[in-house]
């Protein structure tokens, strides 16, 4: 039989689960899996189950959480749904849109989803052989933490996984926010002899100053739990430039150099999704874009006012008019600035959202703030597809995706935002040209468009900021501070 018509084997795999969230796994798992990219490795990314509001489209129409997107593009590869087979979407602080193999198949209280996880487990495994059986290496990434026993029965997302399809595991743990040992030490002497068998070893990510000074604390680890390490990560301060997965680094991010410029106020909406589409406006120099807290005003310096997606628009909206932002919006108005709404903030532009069916939570609607002469219907269908077009005006070329309930119609449609490739008119413009909103999530990230659109508004540097290459050249640089600070091949030989 010629070498190409043989059965691929089936290739290694590794875990990293964290001793708690937001220790950095999802970074990591990117940097790896462009560093062995670079290695010449076919590599694919896996998460069993995610949580998360900001999420991507796959070319097949599905969706998957952010994350899993950069690292398959740090991996060389097209995201597919198998790469994140559970993915909950928060829509209310007890429930959650569960979304199996890219598409929404029921809403569930946490309650109701631990019962669930049994019958997931066999679905996440056949994603992860899929994946395997394409590959020379799968890196999967855990999710919280194996230390919360309390919630191992059933579970999909760490050990119950590992154990489940025989995945080695290495801990990650974050000196950053302090207690590292014990973190390490812990989750160790916490978990079962079965899963303690399957660890290999630990990393230690985001340390400031000199790596030199965690030396000793190895021999401590080391005796206390029999564990390697495979090595200590200093900071690595360009994440930054990397789409954020989780709303926690809105709130951990570190405040903005001073900058002179446009300024663009985007309210913090309590559920706030797809928030990577403001990455690229952030990215340029002469753009200073400000999170807006709850209880804060919006400044009367803003260029424009930004409002970002919502995983339930309804709720937004009633906590946008609570926090006074519909008055500071108005207020906005009448000074001459600019307002853009995309996806949830595009429907709260029009005069009314209505959800009839309760998709996102009690049925009911709601006066919108009639800033576009639009009305949205939600729905249970969810559109979910890739798109190309240009913007009406300035003709620059966009792309995104759009991932959304429900539709929105009404006179304001006739002056569209963008026009799409297969001719079909997306999004709605007011009569004076000051406010304008769509479905397409991504949009900025395309150069020429962005460009455009802040020289209306300003003259400026714009034309420097490559955004789309700044990523490509970030995940480079991460791929070669993993490799200097890592053992690799001792990774690569524990899996």
């Amino acid at each position: 039989m010629p070498a190409a018509d043989r059965p691929r084997a089936a290739g290694r795999a590794l875990m990293l689960q964290g001793t708690g969230s937001d220790v950095g796994k999802s970074l990591l798992v990117a940097g790896l899996c462009r560093a062995y990219l670079r290695r010449g490795l076919a590599v694919r990314p896996f998460k069993p189950q995610n949580m998360s509001n900001n999420a991507a489209v796959t070319a097949d129409g599905g969706e998957i959480g952010r994350a899993q997107a950069l690292q398959a593009r740090a991996a060389g590869v097209e995201p597919t749904v198998d790469m994140n087979p559970v993915l909950l979407k928060p829509a209310t602080d007890v429930g959650a849109q569960v979304v199996v193999l890219g598409r929404v198949e029921t809403h569930a209280d946490a309650r109701a989803y631990h019962a669930l996880k049994p019958s997931l487990l066999p679905r996440v495994l056949e994603s992860f052989h899929r994946l395997r059986a394409e590959a020379d290496l799968v890196l999967v990434e855990g999710a919280g933490s194996p230390a919360e026993v309390n919630l191992r029965q059933g579970d999909i997302a760490n050990m119950g996984f590992a154990l489940a399809a025989g995945v080695p595991v290495v801990l990650v743990g974050d000196i950053e926010r302090g207690g590292v040992l014990a973190s390490l030490v812990g989750t160790h002497a916490l978990i079962e002899d079965a899963e303690r068998a399957l660890i290999r070893g630990y990393i230690v990510n985001k340390f400031r100053g000199d790596v030199s000074l965690f030396d000793p604390a190895t021999a401590i680890i080391q005796a206390r739990t029999g564990m390697a390490c495979f090595g200590v990560v200093p900071w690595f301060d360009d994440a930054r430039r990397l789409p954020k997965e989780d709303a926690l680094a809105l709130d951990s991010a570190p405040p903005t150099t001073a900058k002179t410029g446009i300024v663009i106020a985007v309210p913090r909406l309590s559920r706030i999704a797809n928030f990577d589409d403001l990455d690229p406006l952030a990215a340029e120099p002469d753009v200073d874009l400000r999170m807006i807290a709850p209880g804060d005003p919006i400044p009367g310096d803003a260029d424009v006012v930004l409002l970002p997606g919502s995983k339930s628009t309804l709720a937004d909206l009633a906590f946008l008019r609570r926090q006074g932002w519909d008055i500071d919006i108005a207020a906005h108005c009448r000074r001459g600035g600019v307002v853009i709404g995309l996806c949830g903030g595009y429907q709260m532009l029009g005069t009314r959202v209505g959800d009839p069916g309760g998709v996102e939570g009690p049925a009911g609607e709601a006066l919108g703030l009639g800033l576009l002469d639009v009305e949205t219907v939600l729905a249970a269908d969810k559109t979910l597809l890739r798109v190309v077009g240009h913007e009406e005006l300035s003709g620059a070329a966009v792309h995104g995706y759009e991932i959304h309930l429900g539709e929105t119609g009404g006179p304001g449609r006739r002056r569209p935002w963008l026009r799409l490739e297969d001719g079909r008119p997306e999004g709605a413009v007011s009569a004076d040209g000051r406010t304008m909103g769509c479905y397409v999530h991504g949009l900025f990230a395309a150069d020429g468009f962005r460009h455009a659109f802040l020289a209306r508004l300003r003259a400026g540097r714009f034309a420097d900021t490559a955004y789309e290459a700044q990523v490509e050249s970030t995940l480079d640089d991460l791929a070669v501070h993993l490799e200097r600070h890592l053992d690799l091949d001792r990774l690569l030989a524990g899996a």
